[in-house]
This record gives C-alpha cells, sequence and structure tokens, in this order.
C-alpha cells in the first residue's frame, strides 16, 4: 500500500511539474507534421505539452517583438532567419541560449557563428543554405577543381546554343564568395563580433572581385547580358548548360527535369588570396525572454536540432541539417553532401541590423560593374560604401 501510495504521489508529482510551451512555426504541409509528430514525441518522454500555432513567416518577427513584452508570445519561435537576430537581441525578445547548449560539437560551425551575437549564442541552429555550383554530368563528366579546370569545361561547352557556366552576376548575395576570396568582406570581424564601422566592399580585394566578375562576361564571354538565375535554371534543365551557381532551393526542378547532376563548390578564382566563401543563411529556434518555462523549451529546442530529428527533416522538406552527424547518415544524398560543403566553407550573412543600410548601394554596385567591359570599379564600390556609412549611425 506504501508503494503504491509513493507511486500515486510521483505521477501527481509529475503532471504537477508537467509545463505547457508554445512554439510559433511557419512550416506548412510536410514539416508541420515532422514538427507535431516531434512534440508527441517530446510529451511521451517528458510529459511536457507543446502547443504549434502557424504564423506565416513574414508577420512572424514583428508580431514577436509586439508581444512578447507583453506575456502574450510563444516560448520558441521554430525557426528564424539569423539575420533578423540582430533584430530580435536589440529588442530584448530572445534569451541567450548558451547556459542550454553546453555541447556543440554536432552543430556546423558556421550555423553556430550564424546565431551568435556579439559572442553570445541566441539560437540553436536546424538548417542552412548556401550557393554552390550545380553541374550536367553529361556535359562536364569531370568535376573541375581548379580555375583553369573549370574554364576549359566552361568554354568547351559554350556555342550552338549551349552555355559552360552561367550565374547571376549582378546579384550581391549569390556572387559574394567570390568578393571574399579576393579579401572583401561587408563587416570586419573581429572575434565573432562584427565591426559596423569597417565596411570592406570598396578595398582593394573588392575591387579584383568586380573585375573578375566583369571578366566572366566580357572577357571569357561565359555569361551574356541580362542572365538571371530563372534564365540559368531554365537552360538547365533544358540539359543546354553545363555548370550553374544555385542554391537548394531550385534542386526540385532540376531533380524533376531528370538531370544527372553533381554539386561543387566554385573554385578559388585567379589570383585570389583566399578560398571561395559563399554566403550563408541559416534558420535556428529561438528562445523568448519573457518565456515562463525557459528550460522545457530549451529542452525542446535541442531535441529538434538532435541528429535522429535531423534525418527526419530532412526527408520530410529537404532542408539541409545543421547536425554534422545527420549529414553523415545523410551521405546517400548529394544535395546534402554538395551544399553541406559549401555552407561549411562560407560566410554567414551579417546578422546586425546595419546589414539593412548595405544590400541597396551594394547591389546596384555589384550591378553596375557588369554592364559594360573595363568598368571603374574603385569608383563605383567607393561610392557604395560612402552611401552605406552615411546611413549606419
Amino acid at each position: 500500500m506504501k508503494k503504491a501510495l509513493t507511486i500515486l504521489s510521483l505521477a501527481l508529482l509529475g503532471q504537477a511539474s508537467a509545463a505547457t510551451i508554445t512554439v510559433w512555426t511557419h512550416f506548412g504541409d510536410s514539416e508541420l507534421a515532422w514538427l507535431r509528430s516531434q512534440a508527441a514525441d517530446f510529451k511521451a518522454k517528458t510529459g511536457n505539452t507543446v502547443n504549434i500555432v502557424s504564423v506565416p513567416f513574414g508577420e512572424m518577427t514583428d508580431k514577436f517583438i509586439q508581444s512578447a513584452p507583453k506575456g502574450q508570445g510563444p516560448d520558441l519561435l521554430t525557426t528564424q532567419p539569423h539575420d533578423r537576430l540582430g533584430q530580435l537581441a536589440a529588442a530584448g525578445v530572445i534569451e541567450p541560449m548558451d547556459k542550454y547548449v553546453t555541447s556543440r560539437t554536432d552543430l556546423d560551425k558556421t550555423a553556430l557563428n550564424a546565431m551568435t551575437y556579439q559572442g553570445k549564442l541566441f539560437g540553436i541552429p536546424m538548417f542552412a543554405e548556401a550557393v554552390a555550383v550545380v553541374y550536367n554530368k553529361a556535359l562536364v563528366p569531370t568535376a573541375p577543381t581548379t580555375w583553369s579546370a573549370f574554364l576549359a569545361a566552361a568554354q568547351k561547352n559554350t556555342g550552338s546554343g549551349k552555355f559552360g557556366y552561367l550565374a547571376d552576376l549582378s546579384n550581391a548575395y549569390m556572387q559574394y564568395g567570390i568578393i571574399s576570396a579576393y579579401g572583401g568582406y561587408v563587416f570586419k570581424n573581429n572575434g565573432g563580433t562584427l565591426n559596423v564601422k569597417d565596411v570592406g566592399l570598396a578595398n582593394a580585394g573588392a575591387d579584383k572581385a568586380s573585375a573578375f566578375l566583369n571578366d566572366l562576361r566580357y572577357k571569357y564571354n561565359l555569361v551574356p547580358e541580362g542572365v538571371n538565375g530563372d534564365a540559368a535554371k531554365s537552360a538547365f534543365v533544358q540539359g543546354r548548360l553545363g555548370m550553374f551557381l544555385t542554391g537548394p532551393w531550385d534542386m526540385g526542378d532540376i531533380k524533376k527535369a531528370n538531370i544527372n547532376y553533381g554539386i561543387i563548390p566554385f573554385p578559388t578564382p585567379p589570383g585570389a588570396s583566399g578560398k571561395w566563401s559563399p554566403f550563408v543563411g541559416v534558420q535556428g529556434t529561438m528562445l523568448n525572454s519573457y518565456s515562463k518555462n525557459k528550460v522545457a523549451a530549451a529542452q525542446f529546442a535541442k531535441q529538434i536540432s538532435s541528429s535522429d530529428a535531423q534525418v527526419a527533416f530532412n526527408k520530410a522538406g529537404g532542408r539541409i541539417p545543421a547536425s554534422l552527424s545527420a549529414r553523415t547518415k545523410l551521405k546517400a544524398d548529394p544535395v546534402v553532401q554538395g551544399f553541406g560543403k559549401t555552407i561549411s566553407m562560407g560566410t554567414p550573412m551579417p546578422n546586425v541590423p546595419q546589414m539593412g543600410a548595405v544590400w541597396g548601394p551594394w547591389s546596384n554596385a555589384i550591378a553596375q560593374s557588369v554592364q559594360k567591359p573595363n568598368q571603374n570599379y574603385g569608383q563605383i564600390l567607393d561610392k557604395a560604401v560612402q552611401e552605406i556609412n552615411s546611413s549606419i549611425k
């Protein structure tokens, strides 16, 4: 009898301490089903209930900033892009998660860096994306790993209605890997803290990068004027393009076209001081600083970023996991392996609010740099950086 009472007391204690946490998510369809299954598993393991609320992606940040201080927000956001992290941290609505994430060895370092703001980890990364070169094995049988081999393969397949290499040369985001390779940067990174007063988009390396982008069009005659991402994808799925700079977002259409493809990093460009390092976008789970159930919420956040959960999440929606062991378990998936490599060698997009002042002037400058041969790259980029600096207080 005494033993039975003890068991009953423990059961009641467990019920009394069980928490209900609320998660806002923009996931839909199969990814939403995956999150609900994770919530059911979490309740079975811990007794804690996860209440999932769907919120449109475009509304989540502002709605959260307004509601969290009033005690009306969720315990967790699943997920938010890392470039909104600075805005959320500055508003004081997200909690540093360092004390909850004691082991980080399984998480991609680039993804962890993306979720770090002013030296503190403000989110647990779940998935990431970066661009890479997708190539058609029917036209490019051997993956080129050097610039000379890349150029030879591209020129061999250019002409008679075919193209060897296409990319949106006017897109600053897509071309950041080349800018980075030559030594350009957006904000100087000092030990994990970005110095927004040090903009490196008009230094000598950035000038060389713009000259190389111009050369892809006018010297090497690879990328005709007017080519954007849609035109390049169209040529690739039609089997008329050897190599194509894109991200995971285009892989569904490429698979439907039954192209026998491979995925590789862009090679180190000629005369560059470093390796190609593309922009990386990361999404992760963030914890409400006003939450009354932080421990349980953080526990659920860790569960959905764990290795097995990430494998299931990839199966649900095709996202590239931040978990390194999940990528290993998915080693037969060329999309995970190809883009996983460029994510790991990439540079997180700046997560500070001042990045908003950069995109317009910088994008205009990159587009102008490839509009005609032999531009005055220094003058174009200097003007852009002056405009950026004048907007950053």
